[in-house]
């Protein structure tokens, strides 16, 4: 995936692994084992992970980011903790993942200092030059197509609003919001440095047959 012309690559970017970036959820993985999710995916090359709990125990999510954290780990992938700054310094997380209503940015780097990485979620070309203008590591930016992942979605941006912000913004640029194998490559032909997902592999009859249509159908242009 080729940066626009003139912008240098970013160090952050190859652990993104230039390919999924798997959101996290027990509520939408229902019954199934987060863990053993966490173990497939890293099996079948996905390096990049973010815990996102939007109604937990500040325990339960602890808990969970304590397992999550050194097997991710070891198999040199990337763990992103959404909202919780305290859960992500405890935790064992790489960074955390801060929405357009969470705690500010300037706050959120005093407190997990500047080893640890942010995130931003964006969903305008404003924010997304906003976030890399306040010091963000890598913005998020959707949703690209319409989504059941959240109650209240952001308007949907679309392809062309992607290829905007990547020829914008020097930052990785994480691609979410109703991505799945039959657009995935057209997210990845739009420039983005990695994609996020969730229902299309969390919700999936099939967990593995899902991650694997989506990293060939990413990979493979038609």
């Amino acid at each position: 995936m080729d940066l626009s012309p003139g912008h240098p690559p970013s160090p952050l970017r190859s652990r993104f692994g230039g390919g999924l970036y798997l959101i996290l959820d027990p509520a939408v993985a229902r019954n199934r084992s987060v863990e053993d999710i966490t173990v497939e995916a890293l099996r079948l090359g996905v390096r990049a992970f973010q815990l996102r709990m939007k109604t937990p125990d500040t325990g339960v999510m602890y808990d969970l980011a304590l397992k999550l954290a050194p097997v991710i780990h070891a198999a040199g992938g990337l763990f992103v903790v959404n909202d919780r700054c305290d859960v992500a310094l405890a935790g064992g997380a790489d960074g955390v993942h801060l929405g357009q209503d969470d705690l500010p940015f300037a706050e959120a780097r005093a407190l997990v200092g500047s080893h640890m990485l942010i995130g931003i979620s964006t969903h305008t070309l404003t924010q997304a030059i906003g976030s890399e203008a306040m010091g963000a590591d890598y913005i998020g930016f959707g949703p690209i197509f319409p989504t059941r992942a959240k109650s209240h979605p952001e308007p949907v941006v679309g392809i062309e609003q992607l290829r905007e912000v990547r020829a914008r913004v020097r930052l990785p640029v994480v691609a979410i919001g109703g991505i799945n194998a039959a657009n995935i490559r057209m997210v990845a032909d739009a420039g983005a440095d990695a994609v996020a997902v969730l229902s299309a592999v969390l919700a999936a009859p099939d967990v593995s047959g899902a991650l694997e249509d989506l990293i060939v159908a990413m990979n493979h242009p038609k």
